[in-house]
Parts: structure tokens; C-alpha cells; sequence
């Protein structure tokens, strides 16, 4: 007679333990997380957060060069996407904007100092959308050239100055982005120094917003529940809490100030006053502080990058100097010696349009885009892109991308934009792409071109620029300082005198009619 076979309790935890193992590798190699692009391997639950340091681009530029144009990584189980180029960013966050025109949530700088209210770092929400709108509305491309008045005259006084203490460019480049920038927002005459008080409480702001928003500079980030933490316990929390009263009093002080002057004199294009009267003629519906810190986020979001372009501009001068001499063999050509280059000459100077754009790609003074954030799990090439992954543009890498801008990507050339016949080409997308991408394009972006052109213009036509004299070392052209999120080039030495005698008098006559 057979014998009945007999289980005991070790066999049957062992079938148990090899059901669970196959069922796991079956959900692995079903799972879509299998597909997730390549990127550097990480640690067991805090993933490659030891690989990411307050700095990320040197980091990000190696791993382009191994994992090519996307990057995946995750930090603490948060998935993270590097997107290296332009292609894969205007399929993303272009083509698919509805799904990627999230930021992430930064608690600190974005919740608690700003209160929700600075766009550029909120969710796309109801109050994101007014804000955009009211923002795009009152910086469109028609709605750009009622600032040009300010923008010529801005360049005079920034020429002006250059000519009179070379030496000191990047004190001039700063105070004149904070003053035209004061003028642009609140109809604020030049500002005669940089200690000005609103200046300098909006400087305050932008110096505590950068380091509130400092990649992996703070806890509450990667631990969400920390936001709860009474504020008498979170030194942190207390400070960007009074950050936020403080500065929503500064903003809509300012504010103010235009809508009284509005009432009783006339007040000349400015942001503010824009915002105020299409609110009252019923284009947008903003309150009164969202008006005030949309005005606000535009100086923070403006003044220290168009400072950053000029800066690396003067270098560019400097190292390529027969691209200084073309420029100026058209300004004289087209605009003579006998007046200041106004905006109604721009179309007749194709090369200065193209110093501009070059300008904005031969160094980035943002070299990692802000960041998106995708709403749903997606897909894109055979690689899956899981809901909430943050999206973080390598715009640096973008703009010196040798398949796209050739391979002397590297060199400031203005010629790349022109055709044959020296005309600018047709919008296309090698571009550039410092002023990002999809719903959350720059509203601000035909201001700031328009600001680069007229101060490249006006200081190309009356000034020649070149090294400093007994200067005789090697230009760093790729080192920088980093004051947060935005880079300039390290401290060199500059010379900058009259192209010609007549200049300086021509732009002191130019100041008196701009600035009676």
C-alpha cells in the first residue's frame, strides 16, 4: 500500500516563501518602474541623495555625458528627471504642458515666505493662472514698447557711468538693473544709488528667498510633516513667516504709492499701473496684494539676471573682440556718430539683435531651469516617467549642445542667428532656451530682450571695451560665482573708453532730453 506523503510546517513556509518570490519578480518585471531612464545607481532607500550637493550642475553635466539627454535619479524615494536637451524639453514641457506645468512644492520659500503668492515658484493654480495672465497682459510684445522711453534712457546713464569708473562695472551693471527695474514696476525716477530704500528692501527679499529655496538646504523639504512644528520651535519657520508680513507690507506699500499718483498726476507706464487699470477695465482679477506681488516677484525674477548677461557680455567683449568690431562696423553704418542708437533702429541692426540672443545662450546665467513637476505618469520614448516626478531642465547643457549649435558651441558667435544674407533667421527652435519652457515661459521675457538690446547698442556705439591695462593673464571665460540661482563670471579687469570724442557729450545731451 502507497504511503501518503506528509507536509510538514518548514515545507509548507517554503512553498509559501517561493509563491511570494515568483509573484515579486512577476510584479517586477511588470512593472513600469523597470523602465525608468538610466541614470547614476543610488543607496537603498535615500537613493542618490550623497550625490547631489548644493551645487548640482557639475554633477548633471557628468552624468549627460554617460546617460545621454535624460537622467533619472531619486532622492529619499522622489524621482527626479534631468532633461539635458532642447528636444526632449519642448516634447515634455511644450507638447505635453498639461501634464508638466507643476512645480514642486517648496514649503519654505514658496508656502511660508511667499505665501503662495510669488507664481513663478507656485502650483498651477487658480491664483498662478490670474497672476500669469494679468503678468503676460502687462509685458506682452505690443505692451513692451511703451517701456522703451525708460530702457534708452536706463542705457545712457549705465554707458555714462561705465565710461566714467570702468573698474567698477559690476556695481554699475547692478545698480542700473535694480533702478530700471524700479522704473519698469513703479514709475520710480533713476535711482541715484544703490542704498535707495526700496532697493534695498526688495535686495533683502530676493538674498532670503534664494536661500529659502536652496536645493537640499532644508529639512522641511524632504520631511513635509516639519511644517506643522509649532513656529516658537523652528527658528526657520518664524523668520520666513515674518519674511512674509514684512514684504507683502513692502510690495503693496509700493503699490500703493502708484495708485495714489494715478489719482492725481500722470503717472508713465509702469507694471503696476498696467496691472491697476486692466483690473479695473475688467482684463484681470487680481487683489490688491496680488497685484503688489506680482509687481514684487517681477524685480526679484529680473534685476540680478539682466545684471549676470551684462556682465558675461563685457567678458565676451573682451575675448572676442572682432565680434565687437562687426557690431560697432554696423552701428555706424545704420546710426551714424552723431546720435544715440534709439529702439526705432532695431531693425535695421540684425547683428545687435543676434548679440542679444547670443548673449542670453553663450553662458547661462540660470544653468538649471526651475523645475516642473508632472501631474500623471507618463511615458516618452519606451522610458516611463512616474506622476510626480520633478523635471529639472539642464538649460547650460542645452545651450552649448554641439548637435544643435554646432560644434563651436563653446564660442560667442551672433553670426549663428544670421542667414546668408546677413539678415536674422526665422524663429526656430535653436534658439536659445533661458527663458524656459511651456505654461511657464518667462512672462517678462520681451522686456528683458528688448532691455539687452538697447544696452548693448548704446554701449557698443560710444565705447570701446577691452581688458584691463597690465591685464596679461589668462581670461577665465567658464568660471563663475554663484550667489544662489543666479551665476556671474568671476571679477575681471575692464577698460572701457570713447569710441570717439564727440560720445560722452552726445550721451550727457541725450540724458538731459530723456531725463529733463
Amino acid at each position: 500500500m502507497a504511503s501518503t506523503p506528509t507536509y510538514n510546517a518548514s515545507d509548507a513556509l517554503t512553498l509559501i516563501a517561493s509563491f511570494g518570490l515568483c509573484a515579486l519578480i512577476v510584479r517586477y518585471i511588470r512593472s513600469p518602474y523597470r523602465k525608468v531612464p538610466a541614470g547614476p545607481r543610488g543607496i537603498p532607500i535615500l537613493g542618490n541623495i550623497f550625490q547631489l550637493r548644493e551645487d548640482m550642475t557639475p554633477a548633471f553635466m557628468k552624468w549627460q555625458k554617460i546617460y545621454g539627454d535624460i537622467c533619472y535619479v531619486n532622492i529619499a524615494g522622489q524621482p527626479i528627471l534631468i532633461i539635458n536637451s532642447g528636444k526632449v524639453a519642448f516634447d515634455l514641457l511644450d507638447c505635453r504642458s498639461a501634464n508638466y506645468s507643476e512645480r514642486p512644492r517648496l514649503i519654505l520659500a514658496g508656502e511660508i515666505l511667499c505665501g503662495g503668492l510669488f507664481f513663478a515658484l507656485n502650483p498651477y493654480n487658480t491664483v498662478t493662472r490670474r497672476m500669469r495672465r494679468a503678468s503676460h497682459e502687462a509685458m506682452s510684445n505690443q505692451a513692451s514698447r511703451k517701456y522703451h522711453p525708460l530702457q534708452t534712457a536706463e542705457a545712457v546713464l549705465l554707458t555714462l557711468s561705465l565710461l566714467d569708473r570702468p573698474e567698477s562695472y559690476d556695481h554699475h551693471l547692478q545698480h542700473n538693473a535694480a533702478s530700471l527695474a524700479m522704473s519698469m514696476l513703479y514709475d520710480h525716477p533713476p535711482t541715484s544709488s544703490e542704498n535707495d530704500p526700496s532697493v534695498r528692501e526688495i535686495n533683502g527679499f530676493i538674498k532670503q528667498l534664494s536661500h529659502s529655496s536652496r536645493p537640499g538646504g532644508h529639512l522641511v523639504e524632504v520631511f513635509p510633516w516639519m511644517v506643522y512644528i509649532p513656529q516658537s520651535l523652528a527658528k526657520w519657520k518664524r523668520e520666513a513667516m515674518l519674511g512674509f508680513r514684512h514684504y507683502t507690507k513692502v510690495f503693496e506699500n509700493l503699490a500703493d504709492d502708484v495708485e495714489k499718483r494715478m489719482s492725481t498726476e500722470t503717472v508713465r507706464p509702469c507694471f503696476t499701473a498696467s496691472l491697476i487699470e486692466n483690473n479695473s477695465a475688467g482684463k484681470c482679477d487680481l487683489s490688491k496684494r496680488e497685484i503688489a506681488w506680482a509687481a514684487g516677484g517681477m524685480f526679484a525674477a529680473g534685476s540680478e539676471t539682466t545684471s549676470s548677461i551684462m556682465a558675461w557680455f563685457l567678458l565676451a567683449m573682451i575675448a572676442f573682440p572682432e565680434v565687437q568690431k562687426r557690431a560697432q562696423d554696423e552701428l555706424d553704418a545704420v546710426v551714424g556718430r552723431s546720435r544715440v542708437p534709439t529702439f526705432a533702429d532695431i531693425e535695421h541692426l540684425p547683428y545687435i539683435q543676434a548679440m542679444v540672443k547670443e548673449s542670453l545662450r553663450w553662458r547661462t546665467t540660470v544653468p538649471l531651469g526651475a523645475p516642473h513637476s508632472s501631474l500623471e505618469d507618463d511615458w516618452y520614448e519606451g522610458m516611463f516617467i512616474p506622476k510626480g516626478t520633478i523635471c529639472i531642465t539642464n538649460v547650460h547643457c542645452m545651450n552649448r549642445d554641439p548637435r544643435v549649435f554646432g560644434p563651436d558651441a563653446a564660442e560667442f558667435k551672433p553670426e549663428r542667428y544670421l542667414d546668408a544674407t546677413g539678415a536674422i533667421k526665422a524663429n526656430s527652435a535653436d534658439d536659445h532656451y533661458g527663458f524656459g519652457f511651456g505654461r511657464r515661459v518667462c512672462p517678462g521675457r520681451y522686456v528683458g530682450s528688448n532691455t539687452l538690446f538697447i544696452d548693448i547698442a548704446v554701449l557698443l556705439w560710444a565705447a570701446k571695451i577691452s581688458r584691463g591695462k597690465g591685464d596679461a593673464g589668462p581670461l577665465d571665460l567658464e568660471g563663475f560665482v554663484n550667489t544662489g540661482t543666479v551665476i556671474h563670471p568671476k571679477p575681471f579687469t575692464c577698460d572701457i573708453q570713447p569710441r570717439f570724442t564727440e560720445a560722452p557729450h552726445i550721451l550727457s545731451q541725450e540724458k538731459e532730453f530723456l531725463l529733463p
